[in-house]
Parts: C-alpha cells; structure tokens; sequence
C-alpha cells in the first residue's frame, strides 16, 4: 500500500472516530459514573487491583474505548484521570488502524500512574501518544489470577479489560490521550 493510501486511510478513520465521538458525547456525570462501574468492577474481578491502585499517584479510566472499522478503523472513548480519589480532569483517547478489521468493539482501558514525575509529564503534554510521550506497560495477571503489586516497577501501568475480564496481548500503542472540556 502506498504512503498516500496509508495517509487517506488514517484521515478517513481519525474522521468517521471524529464524527461518531462528537454525536455521543458524555456529560461529567456520565464519564464519572462509568469510571465509579469501571474501578468497581475491576478490582472486584482481580485480585491485588485495589492494592495497586492505592500505590499510584493517578489513575486515568477510559470505561468505553469503542472500536469500529470495515479495512480501515478508528477507536474512541472518554475517560476522567483520579487523584487521590477525585476526578481533576477529562480526556479522550483516539487511534486509527489499518488492516483487516470488520465491525465494533468495545473495552475498557485503566491507566495507572506510578509517580509524581510520570503523572506530572503526563498532565502538561498536550495531545499525550503512547509510545512517543510515554510507555504504558500492560499488565497481565500472573499465577492464582492476582496482581503481584510487588513486580510492577513501571512507571506507567495500563489494563485493558473487555465485559468477560482481563485482555491479554494487547497494546494502547499509538493511542493519542488529549484533555476535554466537560
């Protein structure tokens, strides 16, 4: 395929992600009310997720990351970022694929921030990528379905979680997190 196929593909996807995002947008309350599911749901279902979640500086959830595409695709969701238990602001996070993809997906994304620094670079970048302003290490659970908090030294831990529990083998790479107005 070539760069301006590629190119047009990405613009069409980041368009049709614009357009439905801005159709279904969600009020404060609604973002705060499914981050609240979000968490709950979360550290019922795993084990040691409550423990990690104490440890860090900020927690950022995205509880509907909606993924939709037919050859090209796009994902959008809208999420709040906690500090010590309380909503400081709203974002959105958008990507675009290419490749064979067919029909919509949907999942919920909990990012963590393991300290000052990582949340504080985080919060005064505009436009933040995953993987050019910051790694995200996806965190899979290890023996008895439990996080060991003990083996997290990353900076930036993520989960992606779909309605059956814990995905695996996935990435946030090339995810792009900007800060909304609500």
């Amino acid at each position: 395929m070539s760069v301006k196929k590629i190119a047009a593909a990405i613009v069409a996807a980041f368009a049709f992600v614009s357009v439905t995002s801005s159709a279904y947008a969600a009020s404060a309350g609604e973002i705060d009310a499914g981050v609240n599911a979000t968490l709950d749901k979360f550290f019922h279902k795993i084990p040691g997720a409550r423990e990690l979640a104490d440890k860090s500086i900020g927690i950022l959830v995205f509880p509907s990351v909606v993924k939709a595409g037919m050859g090209i695709g796009g994902e959008y969701g809208e999420g709040a970022l906690r500090v010590r238990g309380g909503t400081v602001s709203y974002y959105n996070t958008v990507s675009a694929s290419v490749g064979f993809q067919l029909g919509v997906q949907e999942r919920s994304v909990i990012i963590m921030f393991m300290t000052e620094q990582a949340l504080s670079q985080f919060r005064k970048t505009a436009g933040w990528k995953v993987g050019v302003d910051g790694s995200v290490a996806i965190v899979t659970i290890g023996a008895g379905g439990s996080i060991d908090t003990n083996k997290i030294t990353s900076p930036v831990v993520g989960f992606i979680l779909d309605p059956k529990g814990l995905m695996y083998n996935l990435t946030l790479e090339g995810s792009k997190i900007s800060r909304i107005s609500r």
